[in-house]
This record gives structure tokens, C-alpha cells and sequence, in this order.
């Protein structure tokens, strides 16, 4: 099966209080549905410090849910769906469905 959206894809997110960022995910997490894209949803973390860190307050990225992102065409750049078609080869690949393009090289 192939996933929708993968690491190193370049998204923009579509609700929440990141809505408008564009970014790349940085992390999947399909158990729960859910991506990491950075520089969006930012947290801040209270740390507690160890022999490897410095203690305090941490700003980092929270996990968004997959429906709040949307993959970016890359021949208009524009949020766009995805679909996956089989090509003549057999490979399953994904495709921006309102260019067309292939996503997956």
C-alpha cells in the first residue's frame, strides 16, 4: 500500500493556529494518523535537566492530524489532493489530481 503523504513531502496546513504554514513533514506517524511538519504547531515543553541537556523551557513541533494538511502540487503550488494510480510498470505512485503530475519519482 502506499501512504498519501511521506517524510520529506512539502505540505501546507490547512486548519489550526499553523493554518497557511507550508513545510516539510518531518516525521509520520500512521497508528494514530497523525505528522510531524516543521516549523508548524509549535509547543512549548517544560524540560527537566540531564547530564546531556540544559533544563528549561523547550519550543518544538506538535504532531498535526493528517486530514489538517494538504499535499502542495508541485506544478502550481497550490494544495492539492492526492490520488494513486499503477503505472504501466506496475509501480504504484501518487499523483496531484488536479495537474496530474507525478509526485513519487
Amino acid at each position: 500500500m502506499v501512504a498519501k503523504i511521506k517524510k520529506g513531502d512539502r505540505v501546507v496546513v490547512l486548519a489550526g493556529k499553523s493554518k497557511g504554514h507550508r513545510g516539510d513533514v518531518l516525521k509520520v506517524f500512521p497508528k494514530t494518523n497523525r505528522v510531524l511538519v516543521q516549523g508548524a504547531n509549535k509547543v512549548k515543553r517544560h524540560q527537566k535537566q540531564t547530564m546531556q541537556s540544559q533544563g528549561g523551557i523547550v519550543e518544538q513541533e506538535a504532531s498535526l492530524h493528517v486530514s489538517n494538511v494538504a499535499h502542495i502540487d508541485p506544478k502550481d503550488d497550490r494544495p492539492v489532493r492526492v490520488g494513486i494510480k499503477t503505472l504501466e510498470d506496475g509501480r504504484k505512485v501518487r499523483f496531484a489530481k488536479r495537474s496530474g503530475e507525478v509526485i513519487d519519482a
